[in-house]
Formats: C-alpha cells, sequence, structure tokens
C-alpha cells in the first residue's frame, strides 16, 4: 500500500540528533513516530484489526483486577454496608484512574520509555526515584494475597466446604491453604515461559479470563437477583449519598485504591504498551519468551519524535487508539467487575442474613449459592474463583518481575554487558526470586487481610507518581506535550486517593481514622 506524501517519514533516524529530558538520564534518541499499519502489519487497520490487533495492553489489568477489588474487596464491602454511598466512590475511582492511565501512557507512547525507568528523569534524579518506586511496588504488591485466597478456593473444592481459617484454633489448616497457594504461583511461572511476546501471551490468557469469569458472574447475577435490587445497586454509583454509619474506613479505602487496578500503581501496566507497539514504543523493544521468542534487542533509553506536521497527525492516531483501549476496556470493565460480583453477594448476604468475613471471603459466594442451589454450583464457583484469584497473582507477579528488569537494565551498563543484552537472562531468575520471597510473606496474614494491605499502599502511590507524571509530560514534544486540563486530573488524584492513604495511616498507628461515619 502507498503511503501519503503526508505520512511519509521526514528522513532517516540521525543517532547524532536528541532530546533532553530531565536529570540523571541521557537524553532521548530522535526518529519519527511509525504508521500504525507498520507497527501491526496490515494495510489498513479499521474497526476489525483495532479489536483483533491494536487493543489489549489494559486487558492484563482488567483481568489482575478481576481477581483483587472485584472479586474480594468490593463484595466484602457492599456485602457489609450495602450499596447507597459506596457506589459512587467506584465511580470516582474508575474515572480518576483512566485519566491517570492515559498520561502514564502519554510519556510511553511519546518516547519507548517504560515509567518505572522514566521517572529517574525526575529531579533529583535516579538516586532518589528508582529505589523508591521499586520499593513502593514491592509495598504494594509482594504480599501475595491473591495465590493465598485462590489456594483457599481450591482447598474447598477437594474438601467439599470452606477450609477452618481461625488462627486461634489449632485444628485451622491455613497452613495447607498457603502451601497451595505458594505452589499456584510456581504454576503461574510457566505463563511467562512462552509466547514471542510475554505480553502477547497475558493478554489472549487474560482476554480468556476475563470474557469466563464476568460471564459466569453475570449469567449467576441476572437468574439470581431480582431487578429492583439490580436498579438500587447501580443508582449508588451515580447518586453521591453519605457513606453508610460506621463504615470501616480501610476497607473503603481499599476497594477505591483496586478498583479497576492498582490506583496509583497503574503506571505498572503501561509496560505492556511499549510492548505491544503503541508509538514510540514500536522502537524501543520488547520483553521475549523463552520457549518461541529470541533474544531481543531492548533499548536503554527511549526515543522521541520530531515536530513535524505528519507526527503531529501520527500522534493523534496513536492517542485516539490509547483512549479507546482506556476507556473502551479498562473503565467499562472496571466498572462492570466491581459491581456485578457485588450485586451477586450482597442480595445473597441479605438474603440469608449472614454477613462475608475477611476470613471467609473467598468462599462466601460458593457457600451462599450452595445453600440455595446445591452443591454442583459450590464447585464450579470455587473453582471461579480460584482461576480469577490465580490469573491475579500470575499478573501481578509478571509486573513485578517486568519492572524490576526493566528498570536494572536500563540503569546498569556492567549488567547488560554480563547479560549480553538479552533480557531472559535477567527477566526469570527474578522470577523465581520474587516466587521464593512471596511464599514466606502469604505467611504473614490471612488472604483478604493481605489484599487490603496492599491496596491501600496502591493509594500512598497516587499521591507521589501522578506529581511525578506532571513534570515529565511537560517537557515532551509539543504534539504530545500534557496541558492545564491533564494537570488538574493529576492533582485530583493525589487530593482523592491521598485522602484515603491518610486515613489508612491513621488507623494503623492511632486505632482511629481521621474521618468517622
Amino acid at each position: 500500500m502507498a503511503i501519503p506524501i503526508s505520512e511519509k517519514p521526514t528522513r532517516k533516524n540521525d543517532p547524532k540528533e536528541q532530546w533532553p529530558l530531565g536529570v540523571s538520564r541521557p537524553p532521548l534518541g530522535v526518529d519519527d513516530l511509525p504508521l500504525p499499519e507498520d507497527v501491526f502489519n496490515v494495510p489498513r487497520i479499521g474497526f476489525s484489526q483495532i479489536v483483533r490487533l491494536v487493543l489489549g495492553p489494559s486487558l492484563i489489568a482488567l483481568g489482575a483486577a478481576l481477581g483483587s477489588g472485584e472479586w474480594l474487596l468490593g463484595p466484602l464491602a457492599f456485602g457489609k454496608y450495602g450499596f447507597m454511598g459506596l457506589g459512587w466512590f467506584i465511580t470516582v475511582s474508575a474515572v480518576l484512574q483512566t485519566f491517570y492511565n492515559l498520561e502514564a501512557g502519554r510519556f510511553t507512547l511519546a518516547t519507548g520509555e517504560v515509567p518505572a525507568v522514566a521517572f529517574a528523569r525526575t529531579p533529583p534524579g535516579r538516586r532518589l526515584w528508582i529505589p523508591l518506586t521499586l520499593t513502593f511496588i514491592f509495598l504494594g504488591w509482594i504480599w501475595g494475597g491473591w495465590a493465598s485466597a485462590a489456594g483457599q478456593s481450591l482447598f474447598a473444592v477437594f474438601k467439599g466446604g470452606p477450609p477452618n481459617m481461625n488462627l486461634a484454633d489449632p485444628r485451622n489448616q491455613v497452613e495447607t491453604v498457603r502451601l497451595i497457594g505458594v505452589a499456584l504461583m510456581v504454576l503461574s511461572l510457566g505463563l511467562f515461559l512462552f509466547g514471542s511476546k510475554i505480553s502477547r501471551t497475558l493478554e489472549h490468557f487474560n482476554a480468556f479470563a476475563v470474557y469466563v469469569i464476568l460471564l459466569f458472574v453475570i449469567v449467576m447475577a441476572v437468574l439470581v437477583v431480582p431487578a429492583p435490587f439490580w436498579g438500587r445497586a447501580l443508582a449508588s454509583a451515580v447518586i453521591p449519598a453519605a457513606v453508610p454509619k460506621g463504615m470501616d474506613m480501610t476497607l473503603l479505602g481499599a476497594i477505591v485504591g483496586y478498583t479497576g487496578f492498582g490506583a496509583g500503581f497503574n503506571f505498572m501496566l503501561i509496560n505492556y504498551y511499549r510492548d505491544h507497539g503503541y508509538g514510540m514504543g514500536s522502537k524501543v523493544g520488547f520483553i521475549s519468551g523463552m520457549i518461541g521468542g529470541g533474544k531481543r534487542e531492548i533499548l536503554p533509553v527511549g526515543v522521541t519524535f520530531r515536530e513535524t506536521e505528519r507526527n503531529a497527525g501520527l500522534w493523534k492516531r496513536w492517542w485516539r487508539y490509547l483512549k479507546i483501549d482506556q476507556w473502551g476496556i479498562f473503565f467499562t470493565g472496571a466498572m462492570i467487575g466491581m459491581f456485578v460480583p457485588a450485586i451477586l453477594v450482597a442480595y445473597l448476604a441479605g438474603q440469608s442474613g449472614r454477613m462475608p468475613t475477611a476470613a471467609d471471603m473467598p468462599t462466601f459466594l460458593a457457600s451462599q449459592l450452595a445453600a440455595r442451589y446445591g452443591h454442583g454450583l459450590f464447585i464450579a464457583t470455587l473453582l471461579v474463583g480460584a482461576f480469577s484469584l490465580f490469573k491475579t497473582q500470575a499478573t501481578v507477579l509478571e509486573m513485578l518481575i517486568r519492572n524490576t528488569a526493566d528498570a536494572a537494565f536500563a540503569m546498569f551498563p556492567s549488567l547488560r554487558e554480563r547479560i549480553r543484552g538479552d533480557m531472559r537472562r535477567l527477566y526469570y531468575p527474578l522470577a523465581a526470586a520474587f516466587i521464593i520471597v512471596i511464599g514466606i510473606i502469604i505467611h504473614l496474614q490471612l488472604p483478604t487481610d493481605l489484599v487490603r494491605t496492599s491496596a491501600n499502599i496502591a493509594n500512598l502511590a497516587s499521591i507521589v507518581f501522578p506529581l511525578v507524571l506532571i513534570y515529565l509530560n511537560t517537557r515532551l514534544p509539543r504534539p504530545a506535550r500534557a496541558r492545564g486540563g491533564s494537570i488538574i486530573i493529576l492533582l485530583l488524584n493525589v487530593v482523592f486517593f491521598g485522602f484515603f492513604f491518610v486515613n489508612f495511616l491513621a488507623v494503623a498507628f492511632t486505632g482511629t481514622p481521621l474521618v468517622q461515619f
């Protein structure tokens, strides 16, 4: 297909041409934005090609989300306190997170650098931001609550009933549950071995998982829950109302933080846009699998684009694809995923008069459906729940590995020489190390409590990283540069999610939140 004159590259990449940005990192290289048709190897991109080839990175985030806030924390909160006064917080969180994701994606589309690396360009530089970013990531995601919760569901399948999770009872079965969780993490490593792109393997896996899980939950909710209950629950998403009296503020902060993916930690999913080939990400490279992938070059320094009319037009196209992926998949999926399981759990809890607890949340829905409709649904629900939680832990584990590997690879030339430029030589040893560490950490708390801790730390990240993105995104080439509206949205993220983290800290250190209802 002939390329229109306006879309032909202005000139070849000149290695001497540079774009200085920030501190403590080399200047960005300069090239032209690629045509989407060239990146995805098709003559024309229409609706079908957008669905099949362009969209996908948000499915990874959505797949992870469906096992954290949506399967555990949301149903726990709505089951205990109802929807009115809570639902609108979910909507605000989903909207703010989607805008935040767009701003995190802005920098990677324009430069090919992933956030964990790009943050080092912010003053005072890499000596602060690389260790701080990785510390935040570890604090938020290394707890392993999803693996332990999946183990709880699988144990119930084999036992025929919920396990004894009472730590005060010497006959409890908590240790067995945790060991199953460790085994599931080892199993998840198998996902990362295959594919020319690990990210593409995860996209396919999460797409399948999202369809299966949402289909099961939606069908069950439609069959079980009467229409008036649906109406009241969904109305709460758009009607601001007072928070229910006695609301657990750390739980509210947790469902706010884990609506969608992980509030301020959402920058972690932007790595997948680079690997998918969005914008200048296609110039930088991607992480390939051990089986089915070969050694792939990943540039340690990003590449941005020249300020030309052609590039300005192509930027609009790439930006539109990012918005479609975020609003069409991430936002829509976040709202459906949070509300539908919660509607099912809250209705069953109200009918039975038995509220879910942190200890029994992973098996609560299965027990309630079994009591009404038979043991077959008990097994089916537990298997869907275990699959959902396993998928989340696998994706979270991969994000931990990926962000740590990307940061180390970009920052340490001696490391790149030692692994001979093959990212896989770093990626897979890190995978083994994380599985060992998480396998130890899951012994600290019950599964749902581990996830609640992770969610509130996600709110902490929202205080810091939106401010970093303001610095970075206002220094991009003019067509991609963030302006006033973007800055306001990022500051709203800081205020909204920061409020909940401050309350979490107050509870942790004083036992009393700053705001009570």
